[in-house]
């Protein structure tokens, strides 16, 4: 698979503070001194956690010296890494824009350091059969959804959802599969593809489509990091990006390991996904792989406020990002002179 990231990886970019790894983190990477890090994701390694997979399989953290350990998430884990964040027992999650929101308004420093999926893959996947073309006509269904989270929320506030009743969701399928007037919450990219690869009929509707639209797969941390060890951010995001750059150039060797970790997503389901989440990345000459703007992160305060989920002004837009540790230095095709991307 060759894609418009091509060129980037080819060139041998690298991303961090502009240089490449010292003579001094390779020494600092063979003594004891390594620190070590987990990041935690917040579910089973998939193809929404290919590019942090990447940066360890591809030796990316190590290159930069330090020891990350990918956590894999499950049942629980959105909310998990949050409280594991806040309390300081980690240093490194991913999240999505919604939830970091949600923990600064509760007193928890949180800050997004890189965004990989500009849009949101969040779908509710219908049946084909069911003749439900937009989330409007969505009615004279069961619901499993995580009713809590705001675009739930949203989906009651905007939404007339006539004879819909929300059951817990649970992650799987199953239920999908064995009942007619059914529907799911899921990323457009997974849940989609295992329905069908099971005999499913499933129909996606899109999240963004109704105006809720928060960056996911974020790599968060947290202000007192940012603080106290910003080397250590500047190095993991930066092996991170460059680990995103990596898998949507070519997915294959990092979709094996995934695979290994997590086998109920086959091999060719995490090709479909990787494929399915590449425009969802796409980026602008303003905004490279990875990158956040102000406004979008405004737009969601907003309409968190607006659920009463938060109170207004409570949470203040610009503290939940940072691009301070985003860029990246690569050949001018022109010239063939160094030139810097940065956010």
């Amino acid at each position: 698979m060759k894609h418009r990231f091509h060129y980037l990886v080819a060139v041998g970019l690298i991303i961090g503070c502009g240089t490449p790894a010292s003579d001094t983190d390779h020494q600092t990477a063979s003594t004891d001194t390594v620190p070590s890090e987990t990041l935690a994701l917040n579910w089973y390694a998939e193809a929404e956690h290919g590019g942090y997979v990447a940066a360890s399989q591809l030796g990316y953290f190590d290159e930069v010296g330090v020891n990350v350990t990918i956590q894999p998430g499950g049942p629980g884990a959105p909310t998990l890494v949050i409280q594991e964040l806040a309390a300081g027992r980690i240093r490194f999650a991913v999240s999505n824009a919604d939830m970091v929101v949600l923990a600064r308004s509760r007193g928890a420093k949180l800050v997004a350091v890189a965004a990989p999926l500009q849009q949101s893959p969040r779908c509710i996947m219908v049946h084909e059969s069911s003749d439900i073309d937009t989330l409007q006509q969505l009615t004279d269904v069961e619901l499993a959804i995580s009713d809590t989270r705001p675009f739930a929320l949203w989906m009651k506030k905007q939404l007339p959802l006539t004879n819909v009743t929300m059951v817990p969701y649970a992650g799987l399928v199953g239920e999908f599969l064995q009942k007619k007037n059914f529907a799911q919450q899921g990323y457009v990219f997974s849940e989609p593809f295992v329905a069908r690869e099971k005999g499913g009929d499933p129909k996606v509707l899109m999240l963004s489509n109704i105006g809720f639209n928060p960056y996911a797969s974020l790599l968060v941390t947290t202000e007192d990091t940012i603080r106290d060890n910003p080397e250590i951010v500047r190095k993991v995001v930066g092996a991170s990006v460059r680990g995103w750059y990596a898998y949507l150039d070519d997915p294959v060797p990092v979709n094996e390991r995934i695979h290994a970790d997590n086998n109920d997503m086959t091999l060719e389901a995490l090709a479909f996904g990787a494929e399915a989440m590449l425009p969802l990345c796409g980026t602008t000459e303003d905004v490279p792989l990875c990158g956040m703007q102000l406004e979008r992160w405004q737009s969601l305060v907003e309409q968190i406020e607006q659920l009463g989920e938060i109170e207004v002004g409570a949470v203040e837009a610009a503290a939940c990002f940072s691009t301070r540790f985003l860029s990246v230095e690569l050949p001018d095709r022109n010239t063939g002179a160094a030139e810097t991307h940065s956010n």
